[in-house]
């Protein structure tokens, strides 16, 4: 497969690695992105394997809960320019597609599109708009929580940039579950887990980050043993392996990371904490986060135009 400018030039805006490494993973997987990503973290030239979905459409996420706090709704729409989507219009067709959102509960995104706002479909709405501001706009996506036996509760950072909504099961008063809520949905806007808990993480996560963690250490024990220092055994390379594991873990399932108000406490013992003063169990049922255009790209031509020329295409 012929390895093109503008893939090594997505790899190296994945991975942060050179240029010429990008190039090189890309050729060994014949252009498979994923595993080529994998290779560059194996060997350590992988500076942003967190970062791989690179921030950079612009746009607006809202959300709207429910007065009762039973139920709630959270979009995002984008649109090509930040100019556009700081535009009150814009603004306010977003907020609008979250009332839609909640009112209707639709079962996914065309669902959304053919729902009615104003006696149209708010696809029509979106494309009229479109045709008026002379930029294209995508409704990208959406989700819509419920919670009969507690409370959800929202946060937005960054004048629309990233919304949160935490679900939380409680027979706990409700000013107590919005303090905490809040509390923990700026945890989730800052530090993004990507699972609840260590019971929630997918095994084959769990066995991908083994085999990646696995082949890191074992270049670097090779790396060190060429320097003339004394070689690992197997033993020891498997339980590093084991405890870099348990630390990657808890970076990414919310109750075990660091309680960013407080870093005497994990967020689980700040829960276990509030459900001792109330007296009741608090149970975080589910958490969602949009970040504005995380995994899209704007078009960079002339950085592309500068990776060919460097590659030599």
């Amino acid at each position: 497969m012929a390895i093109t400018a503008a893939m090594v030039k997505e790899l190296r805006e994945q991975t942060q690695a050179g240029m010429m490494d990008c190039k090189k993973a890309l050729v060994e997987t014949d252009g498979d992105m994923a595993k080529a990503v994998d290779i560059l973290r194996e060997k350590g030239l992988s500076k942003a394997a967190k970062k791989a979905g690179r921030i950079a459409a612009e746009g607006l996420v809202a959300l709207i809960i429910s007065d009762d706090a039973k139920s709630a709704s959270i979009v995002e729409v984008n649109s090509e320019t930040d100019f556009v989507a700081k535009n009150e219009e814009f603004k306010t067709f977003v907020s609008d597609v979250a009332n839609v959102a909640l009112a209707v509960k639709p079962a996914d995104l065309e669902a959304l599109k053919a729902a009615e706002l104003d006696g149209k479909t708010l696809e029509t709405v979106l494309n009229e708009k479109i045709s008026k501001i002379g930029e294209n706009m995508t409704l990208r996506r959406f989700a819509v929580e419920e919670q009969a036996n507690g409370a959800i509760v929202g946060y937005v950072h960054g004048a629309g940039k990233i919304a949160v909504l935490v679900n939380m099961e409680s027979s706990a008063s409700a000013d107590k579950l919005q303090e905490l809520g809040k509390d923990i949905a700026m945890q989730v806007a800052s530090m993004n887990p990507k699972y609840i808990s260590g019971d929630d993480v997918d095994p084959e996560y769990i066995a991908h980050e083994k085999e990646i963690l696995m082949a890191q250490a074992i270049n670097e024990n090779e790396e060190e043993a060429a320097k003339g220092k004394k070689k690992k055994p197997v033993e020891i390379i498997e339980k590093m392996v084991v405890g870099r594991l348990q630390k990657e873990l808890k970076e990414v399932c919310l109750l075990e990371q660091v309680f960013v108000k407080n870093s005497d406490f994990t967020v689980g013992q700040v829960v276990k904490n509030v459900e001792k003063e109330v007296g009741n169990s608090i149970k975080v049922s589910s958490i969602v986060r949009f970040e504005v255009g995380e995994g899209l790209e704007k078009k960079e031509e002339n950085f592309a135009e500068e990776v060919a020329k460097q590659m030599g295409n």
